[in-house]
Protein backbone atom coordinates (compact mmCIF):
# COMPACT_ATOMS: atom_id res chain seq x y z
CA UNK A 1 0.00 0.00 0.00
CA UNK A 2 1.39 3.35 -1.05
CA UNK A 3 1.67 6.05 1.58
CA UNK A 4 2.53 9.66 0.88
CA UNK A 5 3.78 11.93 3.64
CA UNK A 6 3.94 15.68 3.18
CA UNK A 7 6.17 17.94 5.29
CA UNK A 8 7.73 21.37 5.33
CA UNK A 9 4.71 23.55 5.98
CA UNK A 10 4.58 26.33 8.52
CA UNK A 11 3.85 29.97 9.21
CA UNK A 12 5.56 32.46 6.94
CA UNK A 13 5.22 36.17 6.27
CA UNK A 14 3.99 37.45 2.91
CA UNK A 15 6.81 37.38 0.40
CA UNK A 16 8.53 34.53 2.20
CA UNK A 17 9.47 31.06 1.01
CA UNK A 18 8.87 27.48 1.99
CA UNK A 19 9.94 24.15 0.55
CA UNK A 20 7.49 21.28 0.83
CA UNK A 21 8.50 17.64 0.55
CA UNK A 22 6.43 14.58 -0.28
CA UNK A 23 7.96 11.22 0.52
CA UNK A 24 6.49 7.98 -0.74
CA UNK A 25 6.65 4.59 0.91
CA UNK A 26 7.27 2.93 -2.41
CA UNK A 27 8.88 3.65 -5.76
CA UNK A 28 5.90 5.26 -7.41
CA UNK A 29 7.40 8.41 -8.84
CA UNK A 30 8.79 6.64 -11.87
CA UNK A 31 5.32 5.26 -12.52
CA UNK A 32 2.98 8.19 -11.98
CA UNK A 33 2.76 11.80 -12.96
CA UNK A 34 2.76 13.56 -9.60
CA UNK A 35 1.06 16.68 -8.43
CA UNK A 36 0.75 19.07 -5.55
CA UNK A 37 -2.71 20.13 -4.50
CA UNK A 38 -4.06 22.49 -1.87
CA UNK A 39 -7.28 23.09 -0.01
CA UNK A 40 -8.03 26.40 1.61
CA UNK A 41 -10.69 26.75 4.32
CA UNK A 42 -14.14 26.63 2.82
CA UNK A 43 -12.86 25.87 -0.68
CA UNK A 44 -12.51 22.81 -2.84
CA UNK A 45 -9.17 21.10 -3.24
CA UNK A 46 -7.33 22.36 -6.32
CA UNK A 47 -4.25 21.28 -8.16
CA UNK A 48 -1.24 23.56 -7.94
CA UNK A 49 1.62 21.96 -9.85
CA UNK A 50 2.27 18.81 -11.83
CA UNK A 51 5.45 16.99 -12.83
CA UNK A 52 5.54 14.22 -15.38
CA UNK A 53 7.71 11.12 -15.38
CA UNK A 54 9.97 12.91 -17.83
CA UNK A 55 10.06 15.93 -15.49
CA UNK A 56 7.88 18.15 -17.65
CA UNK A 57 6.00 20.58 -15.43
CA UNK A 58 2.79 22.56 -15.42
CA UNK A 59 1.42 25.09 -12.96
CA UNK A 60 -1.87 26.66 -12.02
CA UNK A 61 -2.01 30.28 -13.15
CA UNK A 62 -2.24 31.43 -9.55
CA UNK A 63 1.25 30.12 -8.72
CA UNK A 64 3.04 30.31 -12.06
CA UNK A 65 6.39 32.04 -11.71
CA UNK A 66 6.42 31.66 -7.92
CA UNK A 67 6.28 27.89 -7.31
CA UNK A 68 8.58 25.19 -8.65
CA UNK A 69 7.88 21.47 -8.56
CA UNK A 70 10.69 18.93 -8.78
CA UNK A 71 11.25 15.27 -8.13
CA UNK A 72 14.02 12.95 -6.99
CA UNK A 73 13.07 9.45 -8.02
CA UNK A 74 16.04 7.92 -6.22
CA UNK A 75 14.77 9.37 -2.95
CA UNK A 76 11.09 8.74 -3.75
CA UNK A 77 10.45 12.41 -3.03
CA UNK A 78 8.65 15.25 -4.77
CA UNK A 79 9.28 18.86 -3.77
CA UNK A 80 7.42 22.14 -4.06
CA UNK A 81 9.53 25.26 -3.73
CA UNK A 82 7.25 28.18 -2.94
CA UNK A 83 8.56 31.73 -3.25
CA UNK A 84 6.78 35.04 -3.04
CA UNK A 85 4.08 33.58 -0.83
CA UNK A 86 0.81 35.46 -0.51
CA UNK A 87 -1.94 35.24 2.10
CA UNK A 88 -4.14 33.57 -0.50
CA UNK A 89 -1.65 30.68 -0.63
CA UNK A 90 -2.75 29.71 2.86
CA UNK A 91 -4.04 26.14 2.68
CA UNK A 92 -3.32 22.53 3.50
CA UNK A 93 -1.00 21.20 0.80
CA UNK A 94 -1.10 17.61 -0.42
CA UNK A 95 0.73 15.52 -2.95
CA UNK A 96 -0.84 12.77 -5.01
CA UNK A 97 -0.67 11.26 -8.42
CA UNK A 98 -2.15 13.33 -11.25
CA UNK A 99 -4.99 12.64 -11.81
CA UNK A 100 -5.34 11.95 -8.11
CA UNK A 101 -5.83 8.46 -6.72
CA UNK A 102 -8.19 8.40 -3.72
CA UNK A 103 -6.11 5.85 -1.82
CA UNK A 104 -3.01 8.03 -2.03
CA UNK A 105 -4.23 11.06 -0.08
CA UNK A 106 -2.09 11.76 2.98
CA UNK A 107 -2.55 14.14 5.88
CA UNK A 108 -1.15 17.13 4.09
CA UNK A 109 0.95 19.94 5.51
CA UNK A 110 -0.42 23.30 6.63
CA UNK A 111 0.94 26.46 5.04
CA UNK A 112 -0.10 29.74 6.61
CA UNK A 113 0.94 33.05 5.09
CA UNK A 114 0.33 35.91 7.47
CA UNK A 115 2.02 38.94 8.91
Amino acid sequence: QVQLMESGGGLVQPGGSLRLSCAASGSIFNVYTMGWYRQAPGKQREWVAVIGRGSSTNYADSVKGRFTISRDNAKNTVYLQMNGLKPEDTAVYYCNAFPSIPQFWGQGTQVTVSS
